[in-house]
């Protein structure tokens, strides 16, 4: 019977244990030093990425490995890639195997075990590796994984030791460092509220939603920022302010009512979306080269006003949870910003109807009836004279009296016309070109009604004319180089025939359309006059060298009064 083996004497397993220790605690003592160095440079990064950069090098060197990565998992609410990953960082792997390496990592964040001795590539065996988990907190941030030592062994209980003390530390670092930037992000979404506040408030009427989607987009590091309104006579959502890095063709564009986005964003629900060129939400078609988007109601109290949306380029990353937030807090003040514009733009419009009306009431009660009193003393004082040239000069003065009177008329319902978009009658869309041209050629056009304009003309003639008009000025700006334009519009004209028309003439003192110019504007004139049985003509203007645009077309007669006349009009003149 063999004698059994002798039992291990107690004090040799312990002498055995203490040179182990020993042997742990001097190898750590000598690389103290390293990892001392090393924690005290790692909350120095200006954002969480450049620390996690630091950190995954710093680890690989402290344990001597080839490569070392770190997958930060995505918080609550975030969106994440597909390996479930918000960040992967990566120290000596090939950009064709960080894709496996994110995978690999985000298996040992599901299992909590170390990475198996699987290949990251065709190429690179993972071999013996470590994975350490990195706490902010009582939160797991992400897992570092170690692998392949440079020595060809593997890696030891220090080493495990140096990278967990490394991960306490880092976790504390990363902590910070996620604090100051969501700190940063807060107050930079902060201080674009109270710019955007500010310019809206000073800006015109028309310059808050562009101020919106302009800061939205500085603000969200988006491709592009857009402000949707309510469709005019529709139901819809229209871009009417689109602010990119370059032309995005999404000025205008309409998000139909049928698309189920309308319905969430009116009822002020934001709206998420990975890929908007194929997403059923939108209904509309956007450009491929946008990715994750963003829309969030500009909502003030219960009033859904619009909605803002932001766009990130195809391959950015997803808005986060706390983006999300700050893009909503952001619309809320930009609404109110928006509504509080709109009211000060009442006031300071009805403060200008006030003051217009004010000088209408005295320009007729005060101006036209000394003007009219005056022309009667010299009717008066032209009869008591018996020297013709004295009644032909004071003819001339009563005549001039009588132009400036129409003048003044003409003024006077220029100033008590309320400016809606869509000025009734002709006489006011007349009104509106001549005004509006004034902008490109950088005078003001005199304009002159000869009868009844809104009596005599309908509307269908009307538009042919206010059209004919824009093409008549459009055609002297670019070609005539004219200080001084004319427009008259006389609703008095006759054809050959003896019908009744309406003549349209532009004259200016400029050069003239060259004789090899392109006239496509004038051949635009001239059919839109005979598509009314009428004519266009272009002649002398008013100088040697300068141009005439002439248009007349037909119109039917409006109701005639009792003795069978049209209504009556004289000549109303507005100067420039």
């Amino acid at each position: 019977m063999a004698a059994a083996a002798p039992s291990p004497d107690p004090l040799d397993v312990a002498a055995e244990a203490t040179r182990g220790l020993r042997g742990l605690s001097t190898e750590l003592t000598a690389r103290l030093p390293r990892l001392l160095e090393a924690m005290r440079s790692l909350g120095t990064g200006p954002d969480a990425h450049t620390v996690l950069d630091r950190i995954v090098r710093t680890a690989a060197e402290l344990v001597g490995a080839r490569r070392a990565a770190i997958g930060v998992h995505h918080t609550e609410g975030d969106a994440a890639a597909g390996h479930g990953l918000a960040d992967v960082v990566t120290y000596g792997v090939t950009e064709a195997d960080r894709e496996r390496c994110a995978e690999l990592l985000a298996d040992a964040r599901r299992t909590g075990t170390p990475l198996a001795a699987e290949p990251l590539g065709p190429a690179q065996p993972l071999g013996p590796s470590l994975t350490v988990p990195l706490r902010v907190g009582e939160e797991i941030f992400g897992v570092l994984c170690l692998a392949e030592k440079r020595d060809g062994g593997p890696f030891t209980d220090s080493d495990r030791h140096l990278v967990e003390v490394l991960a306490t530390e880092a976790g504390i670092a990363i902590g910070h460092t996620r604090v100051q930037g969501a700190t940063r992000q807060r107050e930079r979404w902060i201080e674009g509220s109270v710019a955007v506040t500010q310019a809206v408030l000073s800006g015109g009427a028309g310059d808050g939603p562009a101020v919106v989607a302009e800061k939205a987009r500085e603000l969200a590091d988006a491709a592009v920022g857009i402000v949707l309104l309510p469709e005019d006579g529709g139901d819809g959502l229209k871009a009417v302010a689109v602010a990119a890095d370059e032309r995005s063709g999404l000025l205008g564009a309409v998000l139909p009512a049928r698309s189920p986005a309308v319905p969430r964003l009116l009822a002020g629900q934001p709206v998420l979306i990975e890929d908007p060129a194929a997403d059923p939400l939108l209904g509309t078609g956007v450009p491929g080269r946008y990715g994750p988007s963003m829309m969030v109601p500009l909502s003030s109290g219960d009033r859904v006003l619009g909605v803002l949306a932001t766009a990130r380029e195809r391959d950015a990353g997803p808005f986060t949870a706390t983006e999300r937030t700050l893009a909503a807090q952001f619309a809320a003040q930009a609404a109110v910003a928006l509504v509080l514009a709109e009211a000060q733009h009442d006031r300071e419009r009805l403060a200008v109807l006030e003051e217009r009306d004010r000088i209408a009431r005295d320009l007729h009660d005060l101006v036209v009836q000394r003007l009219f009193a005056t022309g009667m003393l010299l009717e008066s004082a032209g009869r008591q004279s018996d020297a013709p040239e004295v009644r032909e000069r004071i003819e001339r003065a009563v005549e001039e009296l009588g132009a400036t009177i129409q003048e003044v008329r003409t003024a006077i319902f220029a100033l008590q016309q309320t400016p809606p978009e869509t000025p009734p009658g002709l006489r006011g869309r007349v009104l509106r070109e001549v005004r509006a041209a004034a902008v490109p050629l950088g005078f003001q056009p005199s304009l002159t009604f000869v009868g009844p304009v809104d009596d005599l003309v309908l509307s269908a003639t009307g538009a042919h004319l206010v059209a004919a008009l824009r093409e008549a000025l459009s055609n002297a700006f670019r070609h005539a180089r004219a200080e001084r334009i004319e427009v008259v519009v006389d609703a008095t004209a006759r054809l050959a025939d003896g019908r009744p028309a309406v003549r349209l003439t532009v004259a200016d003192d400029g050069v003239g359309v060259p004789a090899d110019g392109r006239r496509s504007g004038l051949a635009n004139l001239a059919r839109r006059a005979e598509a009314l049985g009428g004519s266009s003509a272009f002649g002398p203007g008013l100088g040697r060298t300068a141009a005439a645009r002439q248009w007349c077309g037909r119109h039917p007669c409006r109701a005639r009064g009792r003795d069978g006349r049209r209504p009556s009009g004289g000549r109303r003149r507005a100067g420039a």
